[in-house]
């Protein structure tokens, strides 16, 4: 068998590149792509490619592209969904390359419904018009194994598997970054680059019940903060009410669209509850129905962050299920849920993460040399809420920017300068510690920071996550992750390392982002969008503003 032209052997890592991109979902397929052929590019994964969440998303792709729409229809729909806090120009930017973000996926073979010769447009949920392409049910999937083919082809990128960034290498006196520690294959290795591109995701396993796969851990938002950079509007997180909810069942998202069909939102005694929370019941706004899903368990059952209620399709007729949502009936089958003659258990879950890294129209974040893009990036598009559809094109429009990226290709790093540390043993009463603050730690943030939030469950949360992070802080594991040295490259002997070392990276990156989440909620002393405090239920005048992070520092700025 051939081996693919961007094959990698055992020394990859030893080189610099002239570009690392970390994750392979579309933002990093795509941003490799974008980047000019001339540089030598490392697309760094955790786990296979086709493991991160683009890959889930079933909805679609906002465009504006029919005869009768237009980028400023776009532009104020997207205005109105993030409650003032969109950037103007940023979403400006976003609709105005909409058209040929759409180009360039249907030429290199993306294959969109259609309605004879023309793209097939959906109307969504804060849309006033029919602009959301979809390839059936399984969008994000058409997509990102078109990019990923791609990749593939082209000599100039290495893709380098199950390998762990572990921290961003900033030189000392001009905070700029230099690359990454990475961990692969067994080693800690420190690689040189001219520029790093977080493209990481998400954040959603830091929620009990969360659309996002297992990969999603906040990763490049908790790299980016410890290495110094500004992050901005944490708060704001979208929760999708209705996601599959069956012990051993990933949360797999059941789309708006079926309610949008017709499904009816039932308890347990087969009651539409929904309407005791809002008139439009079942078709409000997503955060309403959210709350009233979440309000009702917490009302109704005795273990509220994993009960669930029921989406009732028998208002729909077989066909039109069978035409409309064929992936949503394959997942429900594979776990035994026959929703052609039972309801399908439903819980509102963690599905879209708004605050992110600042970046700009570029992608630069504060730090130089260091880039952020897609989920792990914020860049003002969507304000406190989502519209649906945007986050896919936000991926393909702003990665489209890094074309004009100019990086200078790094010097090879002196290896007779770097120490060969080798390490012995195992880490067995700490990974157990590990292991179980991981276990405790979503439900602690569902229950303290999720939904609904107020003061005094937002504190006993935060106190008890600093708890966490002061004891993980202090072990031996944790400083192959935090202190590391520039000038070490460290050899594991035992065979498990590698395994423990990512269970240790991501419980301290998912310690990182609830303190963050935690925190920026106590800090927005208002509700809005995707943020929703019972105790200040009131948007405020004086809250229509940014926050911003820095290590330890909270502030604000004014909406763009």
């Amino acid at each position: 068998m051939i081996a693919p032209a961007n094959s990698v052997s055992a020394d990859i890592l030893t080189k610099p590149f002239d570009i690392l991109v970390v994750g392979s979902g579309a933002a990093g397929l795509y941003a490799a792509l974008c980047l000019p052929r001339k540089y030598r590019i490392g697309l760094i994964t955790k786990d296979t490619l086709k493991t991160g969440a683009s890959d889930w998303a079933q909805g679609g792709i906002a465009a504006a592209i029919a005869p009768d729409d237009s980028p400023k229809f776009h532009r104020e729909d997207t205005l109105k969904a993030g409650v003032q806090l969109c950037d103007t120009q940023a979403v400006e930017f976003l609709v105005d390359q909409a058209g040929s973000a759409i180009d360039s996926l249907v030429k290199m073979g993306v294959a969109f419904d259609r309605r004879g010769n023309q793209l097939a447009m959906t109307l969504e949920a804060a849309h006033s018009h029919p602009r959301v392409l979809h390839a059936a049910d399984t969008t994000g999937r058409a997509i990102v194994s078109t990019l990923t083919e791609k990749v593939l082809e082209c000599p100039n990128i290495k893709v380098i598997s199950q390998a762990i960034a572990l921290q961003l290498w900033i030189e000392p006196s001009t905070q700029e970054c230099l690359g990454i520690s990475v961990l692969y294959g067994g080693q800690i290795y420190w690689v040189r680059s001219g520029a790093v591109i977080l493209a990481t995701g998400g954040g959603g396993q830091v929620y009990a019940q969360t659309t996002n796969p297992a990969v999603s851990t906040g990763d490049g938002v908790a790299l980016a903060w410890r290495a110094g950079a500004i992050l901005r509007d944490l708060e704001f997180f979208q929760f999708h009410p209705t996601a599959l909810t069956k012990p051993g069942a990933p949360h797999f998202l059941i789309s708006e669209a079926v309610r949008g069909e017709g499904a009816h939102l039932i308890d347990r005694q087969g009651r539409r509850f929904a309407f005791d929370y809002h008139p439009h019941g079942e078709l409000a706004p997503r955060d309403v129905v959210s709350r009233a899903i979440f309000s009702h368990l917490q009302k109704t059952a005795t273990d509220s962050a994993h009960d669930h209620v029921y989406l009732d399709l028998q208002t729909i007729e077989s066909e039109r299920i069978r035409h409309r949502f064929p992936n949503i009936i394959r997942v429900c089958q594979k776990w035994d849920v026959d929703l052609f003659t039972e309801p399908i258990p439903v819980a509102p879950a963690a599905h879209y993460w708004m605050g992110g890294v600042k970046v700009d129209l570029h992608n630069q974040t504060s730090i130089k040399g260091l880039y952020a893009i897609g989920e792990t990036a914020n860049t003002g598009v969507h304000g406190a809420n989502r519209l649906a559809s945007n986050s896919l094109l936000e991926c393909l429009v702003f990665a489209s920017e890094l074309s004009q990226l100019e990086v200078t290709t790094p010097e090879v790093l002196d290896l007779d300068g770097v120490s060969l540390v080798k390490h012995q043993g195992s880490w067995e009463s700490e990974i157990s510690l590990i292991k179980e603050i991981r276990r405790q730690l979503p439900i602690l943030v569902w229950k303290n920071a999720g939904i609904c939030r107020e003061q005094g469950n937002l504190q006993a949360g935060l106190d008890q996550v600093q708890k966490w992070r002061s004891q993980l802080k202090s072990l031996e594991s944790s400083q192959y992750i935090l202190n590391l040295s520039p000038l070490q490259r460290i050899i594991f002997e035992s065979p498990t390392i590698q395994i423990d070392l990512r269970t240790c990276a991501e419980t301290l990156n998912l310690l990182d982002i609830a303190y963050l989440i935690l925190k920026s909620a106590l800090f927005r002393t208002e509700s809005r969008g995707g943020h929703y405090r019972s105790d200040y239920p009131q948007s405020s005048l004086r809250w229509e503003v940014h926050t911003l992070i820095q290590g330890d520092q909270w502030w604000t700025n004014k909406v763009k």
